[in-house]
């Protein structure tokens, strides 16, 4: 024990900062070094800078700015789109209308439109967006308007083949395909083909474009059918345009 004790007096600051050494080493591996990066945090904290209330008001103003012109200068460059769609299209009974409203359990069936009876609309008006056919209005109201889009189970469309005239009609089946049932038995229709309203259409115009062919099916019964991806964004409308159908237009 004598030597114990001379061998401690001697050495315990040795041992004592070995131990506290091995410690630190042990909690360092433990917390992947966590503790000391606190333990850096904690010290230098007085030290740092920290902006003031009146700093931290104004970068949340120039952030909220900066959101804002990006939005502004977005829906600048889709109008002059629109715009340039309006003119390739030369009608002037199109009406220019914003989507306001849709439902999340039903988006790829019905919009909502900021334009109504006032803006000229009517129930049966076809709506389009650059990219080809979105549906029909189902009902108005003086500064509202409903739409039924292509992409609804329950919505059906004359279409045509454009390359081969092969007609059938179009039913959805998402926001972003619908199915072709032909009225031929063996039609003439390939992938990539495109398909357009059909002149026997009787609620929407000739000619509008509606989607490409994916696939075919010509062994389904009771009617070949073709998996058509629809070319209107109909995921993404923020605006659309909407015109009377020929016998509308004559009224």
């Amino acid at each position: 024990m004598y030597i114990i004790r001379r061998w401690w007096d001697k050495n315990r600051w040795s041992a004592i900062a070995i131990g506290l050494a091995l410690v630190a080493a042990w909690i360092i591996r433990q917390t992947q070094g966590a503790a000391v990066s606190e333990l850096i945090n904690t010290i230098s904290r007085p030290f740092q800078s920290h902006p003031t209330q009146d700093e931290r008001l104004s970068d949340a103003r120039t952030i909220e700015l900066k959101s804002r012109l990006a939005e502004l200068e977005s829906q600048n460059q889709q109008l002059k789109k629109l715009l340039n769609y309006r003119t390739t299209a030369k009608n002037s009974l199109m009406t220019l209308a914003p989507v306001i409203g849709r439902s999340a359990d039903a988006w790829w069936q019905q919009v909502t439109l900021g334009r109504g009876e006032r803006a000229g609309i009517k129930v049966g008006f076809v709506v389009t967006a650059p990219g080809g056919l979105v549906g029909r209005i189902v009902s108005v109201t003086a500064n509202t308007s409903r739409v039924l889009l292509i992409s609804d189970r329950t919505s059906q469309v004359g279409v045509t083949i454009s390359r081969s005239r092969y007609t059938g009609f179009l039913q959805g089946r998402s926001s972003t395909r619908a199915v072709m049932q032909f009225f031929e038995k063996v039609p003439d229709v390939r992938p990539g083909d495109f398909v357009a309203t059909s002149p026997y259409s009787q609620i929407f115009p000739n000619g509008i474009p509606v989607g490409r062919v994916e696939s075919v099916n010509l062994q389904k019964s009771p009617a070949p059918e073709a998996t058509i991806v629809l070319t209107s964004p109909l995921n993404s409308l923020e605006w659309v345009f909407v015109q009377p159908k020929p016998s509308q237009a004559q009224e």
